[in-house]
């Protein structure tokens, strides 16, 4: 009320004093509890010492002394050139002479002679009396764009919001809602007009733009601000897609990007923005839904199948089991006993629900699987991990059937088992993957992983990719790093005087590498990453080893320390 706030008492000292006015009237403790509460809050009382600031003001409204600055500075230079020169007189005139202190001066006399009172349009005269429900609304808008879709209504044949993009103009202003309807741009009528002509009149308009609305009954509801974060898992362009309402409201992504999802509410596009964003305006993405939709359409003879691997292997066979082509049906990996050939058809990778997370000191560390093609130094990569600190890295003993030779020993080189209890197990889905070598298995099993990580180590598993999402569980937490060749030019070069371990030979003879065996792995490289890549959290390309090398140890170190996006599944509810 305007007379509280003149007088003596202020409306801020009557918040404050009325809770012990209302006592005598209160009955229950209760209210009483809730009254002081409320009369309390901090944030009411900082709006009403606000609000008492700019009362205060708009009374003793500040105005410029004079208006012209610049111009009594140059008279008064003038003046001083006239008299006899001492040291202060000197010092004034280099001042007043300065081109910083004359801008400071010609920018004071434009703020002094400009009114910066918002000026409303005058209301128009030829409003009808029926047309009562009308709504005048006047927009300042920059450079950027209203942040609204329009589309004409089917039945009514008026143009109306369809849209309102979160954190856009239209939105922050809350003046204009989806189901309004639009009679005139800045005084052009729309109703004969196209959405497109209108979106031309809006594109073409600076500064302030005038619109007549009929409202939508529709109440609002009001726009909570997105919550949920998802990884995109395929690249989206919106000028490439012929579904989308409006090309220029779409947000182009890439495969990896974190989007906040800003609205839901249409099931077919989503608003979203990319996280970290400064610009609070969303835009328009197919959403989940839809876009599996989408890809299962176009993909539907796609059927994405265990890779095929070289005739050759690399010398880490038995902790890998990548088998020869003569052996590789007998290739399994724990999931495909139990689930039909068509499981990986059935998820077509959109996007990944997703939350923050850092490993607390006292979990155990996050399993790192690497993957990558036959022959492209996994091994190397691992064992030059492993010497570095044994302490700190540890791989998988594998289960093997054949019969333990003299110097080995149960439980360091394999665990050996027998082909009934193998066979058991296989049947229990304890194996991550498991192969058949000249009559006997060899495999590894989930609670080999465990064993490492229970010791308090990061454990380094070598795994065929359509393993690796059957890995991504909250138990593991896997980071998966795949290990890519690099061109085949340098590969030719690196690897000429390097060798392959035959897996047509139990000895294990070296043999070098030939020119089919690098055709191969940057083949079964590209394909690895076309049908895997959305799983992959890191690729480092083995180029030179010690460089790959350092990479892999640099990726370690920041997985221990920093914060990372996962699936939300593996956050702890």
């Amino acid at each position: 009320h305007p007379q509280l706030t003149s007088g003596h008492g202020s409306l801020y000292e009557l918040l404050v004093s009325l809770p012990a006015q209302l006592q005598p009237h209160v009955d229950s403790q209760e209210d009483l509890t809730f009254l002081w509460d409320m009369f309390g809050e901090k944030s009411l009382h900082s709006l009403v010492k606000i609000h008492e600031k700019l009362h205060y003001y708009e009374k003793h409204s500040p105005v410029p002394i004079l208006h012209g600055a610049a111009a009594l500075a140059d008279d008064l230079a003038e003046e001083l050139q006239s008299k006899p020169l001492n040291s202060e007189i000197r010092e004034l005139l280099k001042l007043l002479s300065k081109p910083n202190l004359k801008a400071l001066l010609s920018v004071h006399d434009t703020v002094a002679q400009k009114n910066y009172d918002p000026v409303l349009p005058p209301m128009p005269d030829d409003i009808d009396d029926e047309e009562d429900s009308v709504k005048i609304i006047r927009l300042v808008k920059n450079r950027e764009p209203l942040g609204a879709t329009i589309k004409r209504d089917e039945h009514t044949g008026a143009i109306v919001v369809a849209r309102i993009m979160r954190g856009g103009a239209a939105d922050r202003s809350g003046l204009i809602h989806v189901g309004d309807e639009l009679r005139e741009v800045n005084g052009i009528p729309v109703d004969d007009k196209k959405p497109e002509e209108v979106i031309q009149i809006l594109a073409q308009s600076q500064g302030a733009i005038t619109f007549k609305i009929i409202p939508s009954i529709k109440e609002d509801t009001p726009a909570k601000e997105g919550k949920m974060f998802i990884k995109a898992l395929f690249d989206y362009e919106p000028n490439e897609d012929k579904a989308i309402p409006c090309k220029e409201a779409g947000l182009s992504f890439r495969k990896g990007d974190i989007l906040q999802i800003m609205s839901q509410d249409d099931a077919t596009w989503w608003q979203a923005k990319h996280e970290g964003d400064a610009n609070p305006r969303a835009g328009l993405i197919p959403s989940k839904q839809f876009q599996e939709r989408r890809f299962a359409l176009r993909r539907p003879e796609v059927q994405v199948q265990p890779l095929k691997t070289s005739n050759r292997k690399s010398s880490g066979f038995r902790r890998s089991f990548r088998l020869s082509r003569k052996d590789r049906k007998t290739n399994k990996s724990m999931y495909e006993c139990k689930k039909s050939d068509q499981y990986d058809t059935a998820d077509v990778p959109t996007y990944e629900e997703v939350g923050k997370y850092r490993r607390p000191t006292n979990e155990k560390y996050r399993l790192v699987v690497l993957v990558g093609p036959v022959g492209v130094g996994l091994n190397e990569l691992k064992r030059k991990l492993l010497i570095s600190d044994t302490q700190h890295y540890g791989v998988t003993v594998p289960h093997t059937t054949r019969p333990r030779r003299s110097q080995e020993s149960d439980g360091v080189e394999y665990i050996f088992i027998s082909k009934h209890l193998f066979e058991t197990d296989v049947q229990n889905n304890k194996f991550i993957e498991y192969g058949e070598y000249k009559n006997n298995y060899y495999g590894t099993s989930i609670d080999s992983v465990r064993s490492v990580l229970a010791k308090n180590k990061v454990c380094l598993l070598d795994v065929q990719p359509h393993t690796v999402k059957h890995l991504r569980t909250l138990e593991f937490k896997p980071f998966v790093i795949f290990i890519k060749p690099p061109s085949i030019e340098r590969l030719r070069d690196t690897r000429k005087n390097a060798k392959i371990i035959s897996s047509k030979d139990e000895k294990g003879a070296a043999k070098p590498f030939t020119e089919d065996d690098f055709q191969e792995m940057i083949k079964s490289a590209q394909i690895m990453e076309s049908q895997y890549g959305h799983l992959f959290d890191q690729v480092i390309v083995n180029d030179d080893l010690t460089t790959a090398y350092n990479e892999l140890r640099t990726a370690f170190d920041k997985l221990e320390t920093e914060t990372f996006w996962v699936p939300v599944s593996w956050l702890h509810s």
